[in-house]
C-alpha cells in the first residue's frame, strides 16, 4: 500500500485509510462485533494504517469496536477520534467543545481505544459558543501531554482553519469531498494547500451513491441517515444518475470499477489528500483498496471533470439542521 503524508505533519498513512463509522452508526443495523472487527484486522492486513472513528459514532461502540480490532497492531497504525459533541441517553444532543469537555473526552476516548494516545484528535463540529483558539488551546495542551500526536478539524470555514492553526498546527481537516461535492475547491483546498494542511475526505464515494449500486429504487433500512438527506429522495436520486453514468464510462475504459474511479479521482487530486471511504464487506474494502493501483491520465482528468461540472447535482447534501454545523 502506498503511504501519504498529511501536509506539512510527520503523520504518514496509507494512501486510502478506513472510515468504521457504518460498522456501528448511521447505516442502519449495525454489523456483529466479531463482524466488525474482521473487517478492520482485513484492512490491516492489506496494508491500511489509518483508522477514523469518533465518541459519537454509537455513540461509543465504535471507538469500543476499533480499539478492540486494532489493540494486536496499535504500534503499526494511526487511529483518528473526534470530540465536540455532547451524548445524552445515547443520543447526540448538541455541541460542547469547552477546554474541559475535550479534556474529558480524550480520556474517555484513550480508554475506549485501548491506547495511551489519540494519532489525529479533530474537533467534530466547530463550536460557535466556544472561541476556537480555547479548542486548540486545549488539545494543544493534551499533544505536549503526549495524550494526543496531531490536532484536525471536521467541516470547518477557512476563517476558523486560520485561527486554529495559527494557534495549534492543524494536521488535517476532514470535511466531505468526491465527483459529487466538489465545493471544497472553491476556498477550502486552496488554503490547506497554502498552510500545508493535509485533507481527509469522508464519504469520497458519495455515501455509496458513486458505486453505481444505489438506484432510483433501492429501499434503506430503518434507521440509515440516507432516508433523511434531501441528496437521496428517489427523485433526486433519479436526477443524479447521470453523474454515474459517467463515472461508469470511465470505469469501463480503465477496465475498473465505479468506486475505484472515483477514489483514483480524488487520489489524483493532491498528494496530500487521503480518502476514508467505509464498508462493512471485506470484497468492498479490496476494490476501494485497488483504486491506489488505477492511473488517470491528466486526459481521463480533464474529461472526467469538464463533463462532471455541467450536471447539477439534485439535492442537499445534508438536512437542513445539520447543514447549518458544517463550514463554520
Amino acid at each position: 500500500m502506498q503511504k501519504r503524508r498529511l501536509g506539512n505533519s510527520d503523520l504518514e498513512v496509507s494512501a486510502i485509510g478506513l472510515g468504521c463509522m457504518g460498522l456501528s452508526f448511521g447505516y442502519g443495523q449495525p454489523v456483529a462485533k466479531q463482524q466488525g472487527i474482521s473487517l478492520i484486522r482485513a484492512a490491516v492486513e492489506r496494508g491500511v494504517t489509518f483508522f477514523d472513528t469518533a465518541e459519537v459514532y454509537g455513540p461509543f461502540t465504535n471507538e469500543e469496536l476499533v480499539g478492540e480490532a486494532l489493540a494486536p497492531f496499535r504500534d503499526q497504525v494511526a487511529i483518528a477520534t473526534k470530540f465536540g459533541f455532547r451524548s445524552e441517553n445515547g443520543k447526540q444532543a448538541g455541541l460542547d467543545s469547552r477546554p474541559e469537555h475535550i479534556r474529558e473526552v480524550a480520556e474517555a476516548s484513550l480508554k475506549r481505544l485501548r491506547t495511551d494516545r489519540i494519532d489525529l484528535f479533530y474537533q467534530h463540529r466547530v463550536d460557535l459558543e466556544v472561541p476556537i483558539e480555547d479548542v486548540a488551546g486545549a488539545v494543544k495542551d493534551l499533544i505536549q501531554q503526549g495524550k494526543v500526536k496531531h490536532f484536525g478539524l471536521s467541516e470547518a470555514g477557512v476563517q476558523t482553519i486560520r485561527r486554529a492553526h495559527a494557534m495549534q498546527p492543524v494536521t488535517a481537516l476532514q470535511s466531505e469531498y468526491s465527483l459529487w461535492w466538489r465545493e471544497p475547491e472553491n476556498e477550502v483546498i486552496p488554503a490547506l494547500e497554502e498552510l500545508g494542511i493535509g485533507f481527509v475526505p469522508f464519504s469520497p464515494l458519495g455515501k455509496g451513491f458513486l458505486t453505481g449500486a444505489i438506484g432510483k429504487d433501492t429501499q434503506f433500512e430503518k434507521g440509515d441517515f440516507r432516508n433523511i438527506v434531501p441528496r437521496f429522495s428517489a427523485e433526486n436520486r433519479a436526477a443524479n444518475q447521470a453523474m454515474v453514468d459517467l463515472i461508469g464510462r470511465l470505469a469501463e475504459q480503465r477496465k475498473a470499477t465505479l468506486a475505484q474511479i472515483a477514489l483514483a479521482w480524488l487520489l489524483a487530486k493532491k498528494p496530500w489528500i487521503v480518502p476514508i471511504p467505509g464498508t462493512t464487506k471485506v470484497r468492498r474494502l479490496e476494490e476501494n483498496l485497488g483504486a491506489v493501483d488505477v492511473e488517470l491520465s491528466p486526459d481521463d482528468l480533464r474529461q472526467l471533470e469538464t463533463t462532471a461540472s455541467r450536471i447539477p447535482v439534485q439535492g442537499a447534501r445534508y438536512p437542513e439542521e445539520l447543514q447549518k454545523l458544517v463550514g463554520r
